[in-house]
C-alpha cells in the first residue's frame, strides 16, 4: 500500500492531525520492518531509531531471544484461562520482584504503563484509607483518567475536566513545597525519578531522599514511576538507584516487554498487597499477565542482565551527551541546555519551532527523534542501548548538520 493511501486512511479513520504532521516533517513512507537500531520503510528507506518507542526498544527492535520466546509460546498457550494458575505469570512476577529495589515483592501485570499507574493509585488509596495524592508539575504518567489526574500539563487535562479529585501538584525538585503539601489525607506521593516528557529533568541532589523521608514520617506511600526510566535506561537498573531510594510502589512498562509485547506492571511491598486478602479480584485485567507477555518479560529481564544494559546505556549515553553539550556550547544562541543521564538525553532550544525544525532535519538525514510531550522546546534521544559508538557519532554529526541547516533557513 502506498504512503498516500496510508496517509488518506489515517486521515479518514485514525488521526488526521497526526497524518498531516508526519507528512509535514517529510516522513513520506510507512514502516515495514525493524531490526536492532533500525526501522526500514516500504520504499527501502532505513532510519536509525533514536526515539525508541519512546523508551520501549532498550534491547533494540526484535531482539532474537525475546522474539524466539514469544514465538515458542504462541504455539503453546497464547492467552490464559483465568481459572487455573499460570506458571509463567508466577515466574515473571518472581523475576520482576527479584530485580526491583527494596522490599518490593508483589507484582500485578497489566497491558501498559498508564494501566500500571491506575492500579498503583487504587492500591495506595485502599491500603492507606486516605483519598489524596501529591504529584509534580510537568509530570507525565499517562492519559487515562487517573494517570492524567496525576500528570502535570494542562493542555492534555483541560478538555477532559473534571478529572479525579484529590490531586495536588507541586514543583518538581522542591522538597519544601512537597513537604508542605503532604498531610494526613495523603495516600501517596507519585512522581518520575527523572521527568521524561517534560524534557529529561533531573532531580536536585538529595531530592528523592528527602521525598522518601517525608513520606515515611507522614505515613504516605511513595510511588515511583519507572515506566520510562527503568530497566537500565539511565545507566543503572532503576533511576531511583542513583539516590539509593526505594519506593513502596513502583510502576513499570515500556521496555519490560523487550520491545516485542505490550506489558505493564505495578510492584508493591507486602503491606500494600493486603488489599487482595479480603477480595483477590478487587483489581483485575483480562489480558494482563497473559502467557505471551510473561514470556517476553522473562526473556527481556534475562537479556537486560546478560548484556549488562545499564553499562551499555551509561557508556553510549555519556558519548551522546558529550556531543550534544558541545553543540549546545557552539550554538548557545539557539540551544539553552543539553542534559541527560544514560540514554535519556535532551537538547532544549529557545523556541519549540526550532526544536521541530531540527527534528525534521534529523529525519531528512534518516534519524528518528522527537520532542517531549510536555515540553515542545526539547528534542530528546532515547535510542536502544545496543547502539554503537560509531552510530552515536553519526547521530551527533547529523544533529550538527540539522542545526546548521535550520539556522541557514531562518537567516535566509
Amino acid at each position: 500500500m502506498s504512503f498516500d493511501h496510508t496517509h488518506e486512511l489515517y486521515r479518514r479513520h485514525v488521526n488526521p492531525g497526526m497524518a498531516d504532521l508526519v507528512k509535514f516533517m517529510g516522513l513520506d513512507s510507512t514502516e515495514r520492518a525493524a531490526e536492532g537500531c533500525y526501522v526500514t520503510c516500504a520504499n527501502g528507506r532505513r532510519f536509525l531509531d533514536c526515539l525508541g518507542g519512546p523508551g520501549v526498544f532498550t534491547l533494540g527492535h526484535r531482539p532474537a531471544a525475546v522474539v524466539d520466546a514469544v514465538r515458542d509460546q504462541l504455539g503453546r498457550l497464547p492467552l490464559s484461562s483465568h481459572i487455573l494458575l499460570s506458571d509463567l505469570l508466577a515466574k515473571a512476577a518472581a523475576a520482576v520482584a527479584e530485580v526491583t529495589p527494596g522490599n518490593l515483592q508483589y507484582v500485578f501485570f497489566c497491558n501498559s504503563g498508564a494501566e500500571a499507574v491506575e492500579g498503583a493509585l487504587k492500591a495506595a488509596r485502599m491500603a492507606t484509607g486516605r483519598p489524596g495524592f501529591v504529584a509534580t508539575e510537568g509530570a507525565f504518567h499517562g492519559k487515562t483518567f487517573g494517570a492524567l489526574s496525576a500528570s502535570g500539563r494542562d493542555v492534555y487535562k483541560m478538555p477532559f475536566e473534571p478529572l479525579l479529585p484529590g490531586f495536588t501538584h507541586v514543583p518538581f525538585g522542591d522538597a519544601e513545597a512537597l513537604d508542605a503539601a503532604v498531610d494526613d489525607r495523603t495516600a501517596a506521593v507519585i512522581l518520575e525519578p527523572i521527568q521524561c516528557e517534560n524534557g529529561i529533568i533531573l532531580p536536585p541532589d538529595g531530592y528523592l531522599s528527602a521525598l522518601r523521608d517525608i513520606c515515611t514520617s507522614k505515613g504516605a506511600l511513595l510511588i515511583l514511576d519507572e515506566i520510562q526510566t527503568g530497566l537500565g535506561r539511565t545507566g543503572k537498573l532503576w533511576a531511583c538507584d542513583w539516590d539509593g531510594v526505594t519506593p513502596d510502589i513502583m510502576t513499570l512498562g515500556k521496555a519490560l516487554g523487550g520491545g516485542v509485547m505490550p506489558i505493564g506492571a505495578f510492584v508493591a511491598v507486602p503491606e500494600v498487597w493486603r488489599i487482595f486478602e479480603e477480595n483477590p479480584y478487587i483489581h483485575t485485567s483480562t489480558f494482563g499477565g497473559n502467557p505471551l507477555a510473561c514470556r517476553a518479560c522473562l526473556a527481556a529481564l534475562s537479556e537486560i542482565q546478560r548484556q549488562d544494559i545499564p553499562a551499555l546505556a551509561a557508556a553510549r549515553g555519556a558519548e551522546l551527551l558529550e556531543g550534544c553539550q558541545a553543540l549546545a556550547q557552539a550554538n548557545s544562541d539557539f540551544i539553552t541546555a543539553a542534559r541527560g543521564r544514560g540514554l535519556l538525553v535532551a537538547l532544549e532550544f529557545t523556541d519549540s519551532d526550532l526544536a521541530g525544525l531540527v527534528i525534521a532535519g534529523l529525519a531528512q538525514r534518516d534519524i528518528l527523534a522527537a520532542y517531549g510531550l510536555n515540553n515542545a522546546k526539547v528534542l530528546r534521544f532515547e535510542p536502544p542501548a545496543i547502539i554503537t559508538a560509531d552510530e552515536v557519532q553519526r547521530v551527533v554529526q547529523a544533529l550538527g548538520e540539522a542545526i546548521d541547516a535550520t539556522k541557514k533557513l531562518l537567516s535566509a
